[in-house]
Parts: structure tokens; sequence; C-alpha cells
């Protein structure tokens, strides 16, 4: 797995569509939400020149993961969509607090589009791993997330350190929370112990 990342200046347009796509498969296709963006394609108003994208790709270069990371100090995803789930905390506005959106780590080239590994899989991980590092070079110190449940258990249990911001809220039938990630190494956690039958 490679993983690229920059401004859309910095990446190929092809890559920049593929991104869309795959996100119109994961959030509308997948996840069912209803969104109000071009056929086949998945961006929207945080969208811009200024943002930084993550995508991860296999060795055939399918997209199997991205993100994308947004400073609080301008217009971002949970400060003008979603302030609600800070659970009547102001939303941060301040340049060491960045913002990770549209995180997945799906594989549409295996079965059933590897969705249900999406939050347990290496891809996940590492692309996490690059988030937080990236964020790092922007000067960040902390993450705060849009995230569904699942997010949760992974970053619990892959040694992230992370909280939750406030109580999880139904949105549009889902569960979702906002949630802050630390931006420090994590903590690698044992191997799990071998047993055999």
């Amino acid at each position: 797995m490679e993983v690229l990342a920059g401004r859309p200046h910095e990446l190929s347009p092809q890559l920049l569509e593929s991104v869309e796509r795959y996100r119109y498969k994961v959030f509308v296709e997948m996840l069912g939400w209803e969104l109000d963006t071009p056929p086949g394609l998945e961006r929207d108003q945080f969208d811009h020149a200024g943002t930084l994208y993550l995508a991860a790709r296999d060795e055939q270069q399918n997209v199997v993961g991205t993100a994308r990371l947004l400073p609080t100090t301008s217009p971002y995803l949970l400060g003008d969509v979603f302030p609600q789930l800070m659970g009547g905390a102001e939303p941060p506005k301040d340049p060491v607090v960045w913002e990770l959106s549209r995180f997945a780590a799906v594989d549409f080239t295996v079965p059933n589009g590897g969705a249900l590994g999406q939050f347990s899989s290496p891809v996940a991980v590492g692309l996490l791993e690059k988030s937080i590092e990236l964020a790092a070079a922007q000067g960040a110190q902390r993450l705060i997330t849009v995230s569904p449940l699942g997010i949760e258990r992974l970053l619990r249990r892959e040694g992230f350190r992370a909280h939750r911001a406030a109580p999880p809220q139904i949105i549009d039938g889902h569960p979702i929370f906002a949630c802050w990630i630390e931006v420090t190494p994590r903590t690698v956690p044992a191997p799990r112990s071998q047993t055999t039958h």
C-alpha cells in the first residue's frame, strides 16, 4: 500500500477524480448518505484548493482508502454542519486543531467490498498514522473528527490517543460522534496471543 498526500495542485487530476469516485461508492452507495453531489462523484464545499487529501492505493493503483484534513480556522464539516455533536461546547477554531473527515478504508477489490473490515484493516491504521503525521507537519496538536462509532473501536484497539467530545447522536439514522485524536505516536498494542484448538 502507498499513501499519496497533498493539496489539489500537488496531486494529479486523475487521482483526485479517483478519490471522488471512491468517496461516492463509500458514502453514497454503501453507507446511504444523502449528499448533494454530482452523479458518481462525492465532493462538498470543504473540497477546495487548501484541502489536504490522503489517498491509499494498492499495488494495482486502486484507491482503497481516503481522508481529508482541514484547519479549524477555516470552514470545516464539524464546525459548519454538525456543531451539535460538541454537546454544547463551541466547535474549535484553533490553528493547532485540524479536522479529519471523509475517512474511509474500504477495499472494493475484495468480496463484500471489505466493508466489515474497514475499521480494522491495516489500510485504516496506516491511513490514520499518515493523517496524524501530515497534520503534525502542519502544526496540529489535535484532530477533531465526525465519525461513526466503528472508528472509536479502531482507535482504542490500535493504541491511538482519542476520546469523545460528547455523547453520540443519531443523525439521518446513523449514530455518529465528535472525536478528539491526539497528534502523538500511537501506543502499539501487544500482539494478541495465539490459541490453538
